[in-house]
């Protein structure tokens, strides 16, 4: 069979999800091109394991996505000029855990730089508070807690960034931050919280050191990416 329309057989509850990103992932790719014919519906039912409904609902996703069309009569295809039209939340939400986290790597080690670069007083105190909140939930094993201010702390040296793009971008991967933190914290007894990296980049944030703020930033990200 052509490796183009190569899948993975489905294997457990998220199905509609789990096509939408398989399907998603050929046509980032480049595997799958702009007017491709995609494969027909019980093409696709056998290729991924799964029902009629779910193929359906998955080509639903991806046509309301602004990526594929449905010609009457002919199947459905690939746009000539495909621009995704999906809010960024729902995407990130139907994103693989670590896919999340390595976009998240990316934009956060910019935004250590500015922040390094831009901060003023008022983000100082921001960011110590949440990072002080995070130090007496740890103590305390309120997870909830945690998850919370670590997600806050890092909010905080995004807005210290002073550019507006980025902020509303981290704030919108922050909703699916915070879900992945805490199944990370509830189901992985041995989670490390990194609290010496936060506490280094914070002190790099105040120096004014980008350099160091990069550096404690990598180092805490790649940290949870090995646990991931």
């Amino acid at each position: 069979m052509n490796d183009k329309f190569s899948f993975k057989t489905i294997s457990h509850h998220k199905l509609v999800d789990d096509v939408v990103n398989q399907l998603q992932l050929k046509i980032s790719t480049g595997d799958i091109r702009p007017g491709d014919k995609i494969p027909t519906e019980p093409e696709l039912m056998e290729m991924f394991g799964v029902g009629r409904s779910t193929i359906r609902e998955a080509i639903r996703v991806l046509v309301h996505a602004g990526l594929l069309e449905k010609k009457q009569g002919f199947g459905t295809y690939l746009k000539a000029s495909p621009v995704i039209q999906e809010p960024l939340v729902q995407r990130l939400h139907r994103a693989e855990l670590m896919e999340v986290y390595e976009a998240r790597k990316m934009l956060e080690l910019e935004i250590s730089r500015l922040a390094a670069l831009r901060r003023d007083e008022e983000d100082l105190q921001n960011m110590r508070k949440h990072l002080d909140e995070r130090g007496l939930a740890l103590q305390q094993n309120d997870r909830e807690l945690y998850a919370k201010s670590d997600i806050e702390f890092h909010m905080a040296v995004a807005l210290a960034s002073k550019n507006g793009v980025i902020i509303d971008l981290f704030r919108t991967f922050s909703e699916v931050l915070s879900d992945a933190l805490r199944k990370l914290n509830k189901e992985y007894g041995s989670h490390d919280p990194h609290s010496y990296y936060h506490e280094q980049l914070y002190e790099a944030i105040k120096q004014q050191d980008p350099e160091l703020a990069v550096k404690w930033t990598l180092l805490n990200l790649e940290g949870t990416i090995a646990e991931l």
